[in-house]
């Protein structure tokens, strides 16, 4: 079948059937995509039985919450991520934090603190490695940003998130830090490890039959926000990871994998009570001007509340 002809069946089911007022982008994008896949199945000669498969993976991905975890291991999240990055260099935006992607572990509500914050409960630290990470956060003129907000969350030593793993205390490695008066943001965290995609979950399933791992580097999440200031979304990388610049969600950039000093001066250690070097990591976040010629970096989408 002629590509022209699948235009003209899928304007025929979508656009003329129409028998009442539509949403003109939604419309637009349905087409869109219908014509494509129409075109993929003939194009590829794709047969019933591989198109039913197809829709029963989606069924089950969608009933395991998995469409997020799907979205980043296709490339799909990054995509997005490419595209704004593209919008604001024709904006003539630039110095800002590299953005990369949010995933689907956020949860609203965490409890907030001015400057500084203790993100882990406690129940890992006799196997944990203690994290310290600190920084400012500037504005675009690089002048700090006192009151910014700080949300950050990351992984337990077992690649759990809190909410998700109900065997963790209710926003276990979960904070929102305001900047001090001086822009700056302190946390005292556990260095977190690195996880995989479910091993029997549908993301994996279909990654294995690609040929591809479903691993991710340690890291930690951060959304960084200010009034008159673009949304940052990001997260750093804990450099020595053997998944680090082979991220199943390609997620690693350059510029968010910051060094990690081993502090075992043993003032520091007494001040914070310790008994083994800890790890230090100073990351400052530099943040753009908000533009109205440009698509909001808020992103609304489905989020966990608790």
């Amino acid at each position: 079948m002629q590509h022209t002809d699948i235009d003209t069946l899928v304007k025929k089911w979508i656009v003329d059937a129409a028998d009442r007022p539509a949403n003109p982008r939604v419309q637009q994008i349905v087409v869109r995509l219908l014509g494509d896949l129409c075109k993929t199945i003939d194009d590829l000669d794709v047969t019933p039985d591989e198109f039913w498969s197809g829709l029963a993976y989606l069924s089950a991905a969608g009933a395991s919450s998995e469409l997020g975890l799907l979205a980043a291991g296709m490339g799909l999240e990054h995509f997005l991520d490419l595209r704004a990055d593209e919008a604001e260099a024709q904006a003539g935006l630039a110095g800002a934090t590299p953005r990369t992607i949010e995933g689907p572990l956020y949860v609203a509500g965490a409890p907030e603190s001015v400057g500084y914050a203790r993100l882990d409960d406690g129940t890992e630290s006799e196997r944990a490695e203690v994290l310290l990470m600190q920084g400012t956060v500037f504005d675009a003129d690089g002048q700090p940003l006192p009151g910014a907000q700080v949300e950050v969350w990351h992984a337990n030593l077992l690649g759990n998130y809190s909410f998700f793993d109900h065997t963790q205390s209710p926003f276990n490695l979960r904070r929102t830090i305001v900047a001090d008066q001086d822009g700056r943001y302190q946390f005292r965290s556990i260095l977190p490890a690195g996880y995989g995609c479910p091993p029997d979950g549908t993301t994996q399933q279909l990654l294995d039959l690609l040929g591809r791992h479903g691993q991710r580097p340690a890291h930690i999440h951060f959304f960084i926000s200010a009034p008159g200031h673009r949304k940052l979304t990001t997260q750093i990388n804990i450099d020595g990871d053997s998944y680090l610049w082979d991220d199943f969600a390609f997620a690693t950039r350059e510029g968010l994998v910051p060094p990690i000093t081993r502090v075992d001066d043993a003032a520091q250690l007494a001040a914070l009570q310790l008994q083994q070097p800890y790890a230090s990591i100073a990351f400052d976040f530099h943040l753009s001007r908000d533009s109205a010629a440009l698509p909001s970096a808020a992103v609304e989408r489905q989020r966990a509340a608790a």
